[in-house]
């Protein structure tokens, strides 16, 4: 397979989509980056991207636009990664949309549940959705800290059908320069399965403002995330969501229960974590951005509405992050007491209703 053919666009290279990308130009592959923050692109054409790797600094010259700039390329191409915010999926999908082809495909390295919004503005034959374990972060144009190296990181890429395309084999074959790559023949699961990890570590690690390592020794603060855990798993299985190995577990270490949502989360935090890794979210909150809410305790809320009950923890847990997304409390350890007590309300108000 000659993958030096092919043209490749990463839109959004933050931390996760510029190390990637990084990885598939040092490969010799043809990749250029589309990226939103003007002083990113800036620098990157001015000196290179550069990452820092637990045992080596990289510099990579890479081709790099502005988004206004897409309007301006003429060419085509064959498979664009897209690692922008879940929030801007729909408006990207339709930006890249002129320089697609017909068979070109969109991959989302993205948490959530992407794969249906590229689905509905490109089609379901060109939406690749990807599952990643990746640690990186980003706080200065042009420079990638990235915690777990290309042996560390894996991905798990499917199509939305579960059928092996010849784009399919591509977009494995590019990644696999970036991490251990496999094929899902069902990829909504394999995005359920990094779902319901992301869901205790997320919103309340960011809430609490700290690493997630410090954030789940706070007191009362695991008893929460475990609850939180528990009800993406149950709404899981409620959509009929089979239960797949991920994580780097296998087949044989998934019980049949809700403990394996608790497994999901232990595995981030000693696989995944280091002492001073934050999360996401709080990297968003750090920068003064909005966060994706929407991709985690946010939709759990609106599934387990959709089909008919309440996810309590959930709702408590999102009440909270919008508090600090509205500007009235910010990011702290002090708002360990209010997610414990919020969490715990929540629960037992429903608790009542059940009851009465």
């Amino acid at each position: 397979m000659d993958l030096t053919r092919l043209r490749i666009a990463v839109v959004g290279t933050g931390a996760n989509g510029a190390s990637i990308g990084a990885d598939l130009i040092r490969a010799g592959l043809d990749v250029t980056f589309i990226e939103q923050w003007p002083a990113h692109v800036e620098a990157m054409r001015a000196d290179g991207l550069t990452v820092h790797l637990p045992d080596e600094i990289q510099v990579t010259p890479v081709e790099a636009y502005h988004l206004c700039q897409v309007a301006e390329l003429r060419t085509t191409f064959d498979l664009v990664f897209t690692s922008v915010k879940t929030y801007d999926t729909r408006w990207v999908c339709e930006l890249m949309k002129p320089v697609m082809r017909d068979d070109s495909v969109m991959v989302g390295l993205q948490n959530g549940m992407t794969i249906d919004a590229v689905a509905e503005i490109l089609g379901a034959e060109r939406s690749i959705g990807a599952v990643l374990g990746i640690a990186a972060n980003m706080f200065e144009p042009g420079v990638v800290v990235r915690q777990v190296p290309p042996s560390g990181t894996w991905f798990t890429v499917g199509t939305m059908d579960g059928r092996r395309t010849e784009r399919l084999e591509q977009v494995a074959a590019a990644l696999a320069h970036a991490g251990v790559t496999e094929v899902s023949d069902d990829i909504r699961a394999s995005k359920w399965m990094k779902l319901i990890a992301n869901i205790p570590e997320m919103l309340p690690s960011a809430i609490l403002g700290v690493p997630l390592l410090t954030a789940v020794g706070l007191e009362g603060v695991r008893p929460v995330m475990d609850a939180a855990s528990r009800e993406a798993y149950a709404l899981a299985r409620d959509l009929g969501i089979s239960m797949l190995p991920v994580l780097g577990k296998t087949a044989e270490q998934i019980p049949d229960s809700d403990r394996y949502a608790l497994d999901l989360l232990d595995v981030v935090l000693e696989r995944f974590s280091l002492p001073d890794t934050r999360v996401a979210v709080l990297q968003d909150w750090d920068k003064g951005r909005r966060a994706e809410l929407d991709a985690f305790s946010g939709y759990i809320v609106a599934k387990r509405a959709e089909i008919g009950g309440r996810a309590p923890v959930n709702e408590a847990i999102l009440r909270l992050a919008e508090r600090v997304e509205a500007g009235e409390l910010s990011p702290s350890p002090e708002n360990a007491a209010r997610l414990v007590e919020a969490a715990a309300s929540s629960e037992s108000g429903v608790a009542a209703q059940v009851t009465s």
